[in-house]
């Protein structure tokens, strides 16, 4: 499964490429929503495509992006303070007497200062860095959709939540941020045919056995170790990754205290090419063609074979792999 990927988190980019209308009014939601305590999170880039801003509402969500990392920053620095007196403290007993608890809170206390420094420097850093468009499930990202007659790009949730499921149904599918294509007419038969989206990814992750990069079977009390890999196209491009998409609403009556809307999405997934195969993971997320964005982006749920053969006419690039940083 595409656990992870590299996207074109810059929205001006489906602008550029596609002339798509942006909903802004979306993307304010999303963030102000985040600036009243939910627990929401998005690239670095995607965020840092507002910080330019000088007019109407995209100033707003610049406003909001700039708050919240001045409050992010406020509680990193008092982490680091917390941590700070914690590894003088451990320091001080071990001066003493070498214990595994004074050792530990040491360890620890050194981790959290490391990961703190990272994120305050990550919060103002103005160099972009290519793990400022990587996204994980339950991570926001720009998606392209089809609406009015026209390509609109929204913030989506990556992992899909069907309209009219509960809200626990995130949990019990924890894995429904791809959809796979042999069951598109059965798990997902509510969103294929009906609502399809593209994202544009760079590259992709995913999770696989030593043993089986290896291509070798576990010696005798060996346990698995998991690597992560990293698939990008080449020649290097962005690719328009086919995807599904709902508008999820709680139920009752509509203006009803309850949880917002939520806009969420998947990435298709289909069986790998050879060299992912060989690289020992079984499944792989599905470019389409760009002179076929608007037929995917608008189906017809009467002619879903014309939605598998967009599919199945799928670039074809060459994945090549390492092992993720």
């Amino acid at each position: 499964m595409c656990y992870s990927a590299q996207v074109v988190a810059d929205y001006k980019r489906y602008v550029q490429r596609f002339g798509a209308v942006i909903d802004l009014p979306a993307f304010y939601d999303t963030f102000w929503r985040r600036s009243q305590g939910a627990r929401l999170k998005f690239p670095k880039a995607m965020e840092d495509a507002f910080l330019a801003a000088q007019t109407g509402i995209e100033v707003e969500i610049r406003a909001l992006i700039e708050s919240w990392r001045t409050g992010q920053a406020a509680q990193l620095e008092q982490m680091l303070f917390a941590q700070k007196k914690r590894l003088a403290e451990a320091e001080r007993k071990l001066q003493t007497r070498v214990t595994q608890a004074a050792t530990e809170s040491r360890r620890i206390a050194s981790d959290k200062m490391a990961w703190a420094m990272t994120r305050l420097a990550d919060l103002w850093r103005s160099e972009p860095q290519a793990r400022d468009h990587r996204i994980f499930p339950g991570w926001y990202a720009p998606v392209m959709v089809w609406e009015d007659g026209r390509r609109v790009v929204r913030p989506m949730r990556y992992q899909c939540r069907p309209a009219g499921k509960p809200a626990t149904h995130d949990q019990k599918f924890p894995g429904t941020y791809n959809a796979r294509r042999d069951n598109l007419e059965g798990f997902w038969k509510g969103q294929f045919g009906h609502t399809h989206g593209v994202m544009l990814v760079n590259a992709f992750y995913e999770n696989v056995a030593r043993h089986q990069v290896e291509h070798r079977e576990l010696a005798p009390g060996e346990r698995p170790e998991n690597l992560v890999l990293e698939f990008r196209p080449r020649p290097a491009q962005e690719m328009l990754v086919a995807c599904l998409w709902s508008r999820w609403q709680a139920p009752g009556a509509p203006g009803a205290p309850g949880e917002p809307d939520l806009l969420s999405f998947a990435a298709i997934t289909d069986e790998p090419p050879e060299e992912v195969a060989a690289a020992g993971h079984d499944r792989c997320i599905v470019p389409i063609r760009p002179e076929l964005v608007d037929a995917w982006l608008n189906p017809d749920p009467q002619r879903l074979r014309a939605q598998y053969a967009i599919l199945d006419d799928r670039p074809r690039p060459y994945y090549a792999h390492r092992l993720a940083a």
